[in-house]
C-alpha cells in the first residue's frame, strides 16, 4: 500500500528510469509499483537477500555500498533521471547516500524521512522531496475510518483528491443548484452511479443520493464538505 500512495501521488513520465536504494518494505513496494507502470528501475541495497528477492523483479537489483560516490558512478546512477532513498532506519546511510546523489548531479531525489529532523537535513542536504510514509498512511487511513470518504490522496500542498458518498446537501440536485463550489470549495470532477459508467461532472449533472462523487479541492474543505450535516456548512 505504500508503493501505491507514492506512484499515485508522484508520477513520472513513462520514458523515465529510476534508481531505488534501499528494498526494505517501502523501497521495495515503490519499485515494483514503478515497474508496473512501466519504468525501468535499478535497485540498489547493501544487503545480499533483500537484492536476490528483488534480482527477477526489477529491471536491475545491485548489492552495493551507496555511500560510495565511485561504486555509485561505476553502476551509472548518474544516467538516472530520478533517485529515491528508501533507506529508514540509518539516518547516517540515508544522509550519506543523499550526498552522493547530489555530487552525482540527480535532478529529482526523493528520500523517505523517520522524523521531520531526519526530512529537515536531508532537505538541507539537497533532497527535492521528502515522503513521509508511515505519517502518509496513517492520515490516509484516519480520513477513512472517520468520515464519510472510499479513498484519498492528499499532495504536498494541501490539495487532495477524494471518492465520496455525495453529500446530503447534493441529493436530487444538479451540481449548479447545489452551488457546491461557491459554498464547500471544492470540485466534483466526477460521478460514479452503481451498474454505469464513470461519467465527468458537469454543471448540468444530476447527483443522486446512492452516487459516489470524485472531488478535489483544500484537504480541509473536502473533509467539510464529505461530513456532510455531520459538521457545520461553511457560511
Amino acid at each position: 500500500m505504500l508503493g501505491r500512495i507514492f506512484t499515485e501521488q508522484f508520477a513520472f513520465s513513462s520514458s523515465d528510469s529510476v534508481v531505488v536504494i534501499g528494498l526494505g518494505r517501502f523501497g521495495g513496494a515503490v519499485a515494483q509499483s514503478l515497474m508496473r507502470l512501466g519504468h525501468d528501475v535499478m535497485g540498489i541495497d547493501k544487503r545480499e537477500d533483500l537484492v536476490q528477492v528483488w534480482g527477477d523483479r526489477l529491471t536491475h537489483a545491485v548489492q552495493a555500498d551507496s555511500t560510495n560516490e565511485n561504486v555509485m558512478l561505476q553502476l551509472g546512477v548518474a544516467d538516472f533521471s530520478h533517485a529515491i532513498v528508501g533507506i529508514g532506519s540509518d539516518l547516517a546511510a540515508s544522509l550519506m547516500t543523499l550526498m552522493v546523489l547530489t555530487e552525482l548531479g540527480i535532478k529529482d531525489i526523493w528520500v523517505k524521512a523517520m522524523t521531520p529532523e531526519h526530512g529537515q537535513i536531508a532537505q538541507r542536504i539537497g533532497a527535492h522531496h521528502v515522503i513521509y510514509p508511515e505519517a502518509d498512511m496513517g492520515a490516509r487511513v484516519a480520513h477513512l475510518i472517520t468520515g464519510r470518504m472510499m479513498d484519498f490522496i492528499e499532495f504536498e500542498d494541501g490539495f487532495a483528491i477524494a471518492k465520496i458518498h455525495a453529500p446530503v446537501e447534493t441529493h436530487n440536485r444538479t451540481l449548479a443548484e447545489a452551488h457546491v463550489r461557491s459554498r464547500f470549495g471544492v470540485t466534483v470532477v466526477g460521478v460514479k452511479r452503481a451498474n454505469e459508467d464513470f461519467q465527468h461532472a458537469l454543471a448540468e449533472t444530476v447527483i443522486r443520493p446512492a452516487d459516489m462523487l470524485i472531488v478535489s479541492g483544500p484537504t480541509k474543505k473536502i473533509e467539510m464538505f464529505a461530513a456532510g450535516d455531520k459538521k457545520r456548512r461553511p457560511g
